[in-house]
Formats: structure tokens, C-alpha cells, sequence
């Protein structure tokens, strides 16, 4: 697909081919062509060198979307060091774990665009950093140990923090190479070209925003408009304004076709490509979605530790198909049907250059999901119809998808399990209108009366991230369990029936 051993390289191809096109709209307004934003990305070498960043470093970002991320993660790629970035709206105890296991060698805090992060930077006693007008704060150096520098696309590039289904913090490594060919399929199975404008509210802290929008967008000399967080009046005023393409997730399309119907309108025009990704598509949903915005509506399939993609759709408008789509060109599906609640449904599995390195300084978890033939175990349980297109049935992880992003149970467990007036919890996802997940929590506690749910959640709220804490708190007698103590949580929803049909739903 191409000889790039770096990520930036594919930028550096973009802004040779035309340096005067605007490459980025950052938060503020403010228009970067590809030759300014080469520039940052200069100058941002010169003073991570300055400040000690060394090849094989780790540089942590606590950021929100904004100019200096991809600024961050383009020098870091020059200098051979890994770029860690990470959503500042993570509390302080969830940002003290991740960086205590990245140990980075500095930490940067994008405290201009980003309360959130700059509160960490309060907390952290970190300097101010000036770096090309962005008013910055910065952590280190740090005595840390570099990782060893790789000449080919193996090496590591970024390492996204995923909590997975222990409660405890993993740093996937994408590699270069992942981030390439993740960047260049979007790109490709996209037609993104260098006159599209691509709307970019998804995080660049996570992979789907990283990869299908900011690496797919870069590599192809189009233009990128940064949003720090999503409003539903903003997102419908860019699109009325010249955005031609929208990756974003089913709540955010919920809730533009909303504010659009209390403008009085029924459809939008302007879009070349609209997906949705994150979660899987109601097809009800999906074509009141099509018949808005005018083009078909985009699936696809993936996760943090296969770069984004394994699948992805290509269909016509009003095609029912409700598939996850086909495997990406390159990518490998295969089911393990020992794993399967029914016949012809198994565990999914994939390889290929989309699947992440490993997980850092974790080689027991890496081993659990690759295997020695390198396929990623994904833990999701699928079907493949007789077209050779991937249905998601089910995860077998437990995993949560609330506003489009993962909420393990075991995290959220722990938090509530960390109060003292808490036996066990046992926590849950429950589905509602609209194809979001609601987050039950179920805690027995030591003492009948000794807490109320309010307080509970006060308690959850400071060492949880607003997506992750829970919907409802239901105070309960002994969970159901097995004889072993296993809490069997396929019977929490039947045994506490009383309790939620007294709770109003939200």
C-alpha cells in the first residue's frame, strides 16, 4: 500500500503536494494550511528535544480535540518517541493510574482549549509550556527507561488506554504501520480527497477519531474542522457550512436530526459520506437516518486494539442490509464457534496489519487475545451470512456502549466496591430507546440504610468519567449467585424486577 515506515510521512506527502490548502480548523477558528502545520510540528520538536524527550519516550497528552494533538503526535513520530494522548475529562484518580503505568517521560497538558486538562495541570503543579501561541502546561522530564527504536513500521506509535474487563488500565500499542494502513483504508474506502472538509468532533483520544478521522483526513490532504465537544446546534450550523463528510456515532446523528426537526427541518443537504460507528445500527433507525441526510448511512466494525477497522459497509442508500459489512481489504475474519451461544455464531477473530502490537508491558494480556498464528481474539460474538458479511449478536466481555463509548463493568465495580458501607456490586448494561445502554449498578451493602444511592454516586463520581458512572443505583439484599459466590448477572434484571419498575427511567 505504501513504503512509509512513519505516520508523519504520510503528511509529509499531503503537504508537499499542496502546502497552501487548509490541513486543520483548530478550536478556536483559526485555519492551518499544511505548511503552517509543518511548521508547529517543527517547532514542537525543537522544544520536546529542548525539554528532553529522547527517541523510545513516552510523551503523555492529556488533551481534548485541538490543533496541538495532531501537532503532539506528528513530532512525536519524527522523533522516534510513542505519543500517549488521553482524554482530559477522565478524573484524577483514572489519570494518576494511566500515568503511572505509561511512565512517561513528559506529560503535557493542553490547559488552553481544555478546563478539564488544565485542572489536571493545576493538580499536577505542572509549568506553563508556550508552544507556537498555544498556552500549554508541562510535566517532566521524568526518569523513565526508553523503549527500543525500530527502523521499520513496527514500531510503536501511540498507546490508547483501554480499562478491558479487568477494571485495570491497558495500553494498546498501534504500531506505524497500524496507523497507516488504518489511515489509508479509511481514506480509500472513503473517496476522501483534499477538497473534502471533514467534521472532527469524534476524540482524537480514541481510535476512531484518531484513525477514520485525523490519520484517514491527513494522509489525503484533506481538510479537518477540530471540535472539542459535540453540540447538536454546532455540529447542524458545520454542516449547513460546507462539511462534506461526517464520521460520528448513533447518539450524536440521534440528536442532530433533533435539533434539526426543532428548526423545522426534515432533511439536510451538503454530505458526501456519513458513517456511524461504536455501535450497532437499529435498522428502523438507520433508514430515518439515510431518508435526513439524503446518502446512504455507513457501518462498520472494530475496536481500540484492531486500529478501528475489521469491517466495514459499502452499501446504496435505503439498502437494508444490517450487517457490519465485509472485512477490509488486507483484513482476515474468522468465527471460533466453540465459543457460540448457537449454531453458526462464534467468537470473532481477526489478523492482519490492523491488529495492535500488544498491550504495553503487559505480555499475560497479550497473550490472551493473540494467539501464535496472529489472530486477535476480539471476545465479541458474530455471524457471517452467505455474502461473507460480519453480524456483531452479542459480547461476551460484558462490555457497555453508552454515547458511543466503552464502559467495562469490572471499572465501574471497583469504584463502587472501593466504599466501605459496599459488600459487592454488580453492574450491567440495559438497552433503551434510541440503541444507547443505560448502566445499572446493583449494590448489596455491608449494613441495610448505612448509604443512600445519592451518595453513592457522589462517591462514583470521583473516580469515574461522566460516560462511565451509573445510570441507576439500585441499594439491594444478597445478589443472585451460584454456589460458588459468583454474582450470575443474567438474573439481576428478573431478581430486583421490584426495584426497577419503581425507578422511573431516564
Amino acid at each position: 500500500m505504501t513504503d512509509a515506515t512513519r505516520i508523519h510521512q504520510l503528511f509529509d506527502r499531503a503537504r508537499a503536494g499542496h502546502p497552501d490548502r487548509p490541513a486543520l480548523t483548530d478550536w478556536d477558528g483559526r485555519v492551518l494550511t499544511y505548511a503552517a502545520l509543518d511548521r508547529l510540528v517543527d517547532d514542537a520538536c525543537a522544544i520536546l528535544r529542548g525539554r528532553g524527550l529522547r527517541p523510545g519516550d513516552r510523551l503523555l497528552v492529556v488533551a481534548e480535540n485541538a490543533a496541538m494533538v495532531p501537532v503532539l503526535l506528528l513530532a512525536a513520530s519524527r522523533m522516534d518517541a510513542v505519543a500517549v494522548p488521553v482524554n482530559a475529562r477522565m478524573t484524577g484518580h483514572e489519570l494518576a493510574r494511566i500515568t503511572a503505568h505509561t511512565d512517561p517521560r513528559l506529560v503535557i497538558h493542553l490547559s488552553d482549549v481544555s478546563p478539564a486538562a488544565r485542572a489536571h495541570a493545576e493538580a499536577a503543579a505542572a509549568r506553563p509550556l508556550a508552544l507556537s501561541g498555544a498556552a500549554l502546561h508541562l510535566e517532566g522530564p521524568f526518569d523513565c527507561p526508553a523503549e527500543a527504536v525500530e527502523t521499520d513500521a513496527r514500531m510503536t506509535s501511540v498507546i490508547l488506554y483501554t480499562t478491558g474487563t479487568t477494571g485495570t488500565p491497558k495500553g494498546v500499542m498501534l504500531t506505524h504501520g497500524n496507523l497507516i494502513f488504518g489511515g489509508l483504508s479509511s481514506a480509500r474506502l472513503r473517496d476522501i480527497v483534499p477538497e473534502d472538509v471533514i467534521y472532527g468532533v469524534l476524540p482524537m483520544t480514541h481510535v476512531f477519531g484518531l484513525t477514520s478521522m485525523l490519520c484517514a483526513g491527513l494522509s489525503a490532504g484533506a481538510h479537518v474542522r477540530l471540535v472539542p465537544r459535540f453540540s447538536a446546534a454546532a455540529t447542524l450550523d458545520a454542516l449547513e457550512a460546507g462539511v462534506t463528510v461526517l464520521p460520528a456515532v448513533p447518539q450524536m446523528h440521534a440528536a442532530i436530526m433533533a435539533e434539526a426537526r426543532s428548526r423545522g427541518q426534515d432533511r439536510l443537504d451538503g454530505l458526501r459520506y456519513v458513517s456511524s460507528g461504536a455501535a450497532p445500527l437499529d435498522p428502523d433507525w438507520k433508514r430515518r437516518a439515510e431518508a435526513f441526510y439524503g446518502i446512504a448511512l455507513q457501518n462498520g466494525y472494530g475496536m481500540t486494539e484492531t486500529t478501528a477497522g475489521v469491517t466495514i459497509t459499502t452499501n446504496a442508500k435505503d439498502d437494508p442490509d444490517p450487517s457490519a459489512g465485509h472485512p477490509l481489504p488486507g483484513v482476515e475474519i474468522a468465527l471460533d464457534e466453540s465459543v457460540g451461544r448457537e449454531p453458526g455464531t462464534g467468537e470473532v477473530l481477526t489478523r492482519g496489519p490492523h491488529v495492535m502490537r500488544g498491550y504495553f508491558r503487559n505480555p499475560e494480556a497479550t497473550a490472551q487475545v493473540l494467539d501464535a498464528d496472529g489472530w486477535m481474539h476480539t471476545g465479541d460474538l458474530g455471524r457471517l451470512d452467505d455474502q461473507g458479511r460480519l453480524h456483531i449478536v452479542g459480547r461476551s466481555k460484558e462490555l457497555i456502549i453508552r454515547g458511543g463509548f466503552n464502559v467495562y463493568p469490572p471499572e465501574v465495580e471497583a469504584a463502587l466496591n472501593d466504599h466501605p458501607a459496599v459488600l459487592q456490586a454488580a453492574v450491567i448494561g440495559c438497552k433503551r430507546d434510541g440503541g444507547d445502554e443505560d448502566v445499572l449498578a446493583f449494590c448489596q451493602l455491608v449494613t441495610p440504610g448505612s448509604i443512600t444511592a445519592e451518595a453513592l454516586a457522589e462517591h462514583a463520581a470521583t473516580r469515574l468519567s461522566a460516560y462511565k458512572r451509573p445510570t441507576r443505583i439500585f441499594l439491594t439484599g444478597p445478589l443472585p449467585a451460584a454456589a460458588t459466590g459468583k454474582v450470575l448477572k443474567h438474573l439481576l434484571l428478573e431478581h430486583f424486577a421490584d426495584l426497577l419498575s419503581d425507578e422511573p427511567r431516564r
